[in-house]
């Protein structure tokens, strides 16, 4: 079974921060972060070289394929401020029909800069992902 190359570890959160680009990325990645902080009240882990995470999830397949990786989390890449989410909650698609302008992929959320979207609304949807994750065990989506 192969394993996932991306994986929890001690790199500085706030050395990897200081290093995005441009300038306006970095303010919003620090405001994510900070975001996610007060709301889940973990401390943040950086997961491989560009995602910070928070919270542990351990997670198993039908097929028996299992590993661990965050509940959420966020990376600021280089087109996108990329957000991962817990998708199976009710009322995701209730939540994203009132915050803003997005992209979406599968436990993805892609955004250009936080002035596109509500942040009222970003922090509901922290709020219930992570509940959402706290409260599913062992994940087992498919």
């Amino acid at each position: 079974m192969d394993e996932l190359k991306t994986k929890k570890n001690d790199a500085d959160i706030i050395l990897f921060l200081n290093g995005v680009e441009p300038e306006k990325k970095k303010r919003d990645a620090f405001t994510i972060l900070n975001m996610m902080k007060e709301i889940t009240s973990e401390e943040p882990k950086m997961w491989g070289s560009g995602i910070i995470g928070f919270g542990d999830l351990h997670y198993k397949y039908k097929t028996g394929r299992e590993g661990n990786w965050f509940k959420i989390g966020f990376s600021p890449r280089k087109k996108h401020i990329v957000l991962y989410f817990m998708s199976y909650f009710n009322g995701f698609e209730n939540i994203l029909s009132r915050i803003g302008k997005y992209k979406t992929g599968k436990s993805c959320f892609y955004i250009n800069k936080l002035e596109d979207i509500n942040p009222d609304v970003l922090k509901e949807l922290i709020k219930e992902s992570f509940l959402s994750a706290n409260n599913m065990g062992t994940l087992s989506p498919y």
